[in-house]
């Protein structure tokens, strides 16, 4: 593979274990794909891609088939003349300082809250994240511009990480689809990840675990899941509710 020497650099600089692994197979054979990563002992890929690509190294996806002839994501570098002038941009912005801003006003606004999951958690817990994600719609012209950003738990970035990368628009990458998306405005969406649903994520803690061990006995009892003891409830409470 030819490479220019100051991104050949770039590249031996990388210490990060799961990041060096993506490195290393791309390469190795040209590209990395899911299945290699999982088989490296990698299930989350979008969180090994980002790791790579927040070390200013680029990387593009495209689609490939695995070994048992399914569709699967697969990494291959990207522009490196593009990325450099993006890092330097990045740099002279102060990038980390404006992240730490970013989150601190949002959480100014929203409380130490994921957007998500709409519960609260440590502030140090909560991870800035793009709304639309970076990998689709980039940074926006105002980065200091709280409204193109969101706070995450990290089981809620794992699951939109998950969800975007897996969603057809990861390809198509159109940004008007992502802004109706519930993993982008939860609060207000028309879809999740291009299928017509609406979702409510419920986590329970503190207290509530109590609540919650008696949806697994009621569920247990009944052998159904979780969530249609919950839709149950619902149902059974707006019924007393109209009495």
């Amino acid at each position: 593979m030819d490479i220019p020497e100051d991104f050949k650099e770039a590249l031996d600089a990388v210490t990060n274990k799961r990041a060096r692994f993506v490195i290393d197979t791309i390469l190795n054979k040209g590209f990395c794909s899911t299945e290699d990563l999982k088989n490296g002992g990698y299930e989350h890929a979008p969180r090994a891609a980002r790791d790579v690509r927040e070390l200013g190294i680029p990387l593009d996806t495209f689609k490939i088939k695995d070994s048992s002839g399914k569709t699967i994501a697969a990494y291959k570098f990207g522009d490196w003349e593009a990325a450099k002038k993006a890092n330097q941009l990045s740099k002279a912005l102060g990038r980390t300082q404006i992240t730490e801003k970013l989150k601190n006003a949002l959480i100014d606004r929203y409380g130490a809250k994921c957007h998500l999951y709409g519960e609260e958690y440590p502030a140090r817990l909560l991870q800035l994240d793009h709304r639309v994600p970076y990998e689709i719609g980039g940074d926006p012209i105002d980065m200091l511009n709280i409204d193109y950003f969101m706070l995450l738990s990290p089981s809620a970035n794992r699951d939109k990480s998950w969800a975007c990368e897996h969603c057809p628009n990861w390809i198509e990458k159109n940004a008007d689809m992502c802004r109706t998306c519930y993993y982008a405005h939860p609060e207000e969406y028309q879809h999740i990840a291009g299928i017509r649903e609406k979702k409510l994520a419920l986590v329970f803690g503190g207290d509530d675990i109590d609540l919650f061990n008696e949806i697994v006995e009621e569920a247990n009892l009944h052998k159904t899941s979780y969530q249609s003891v919950v839709k149950r409830m619902i149902k059974y409470y707006h019924k007393i509710k109209d009495k």
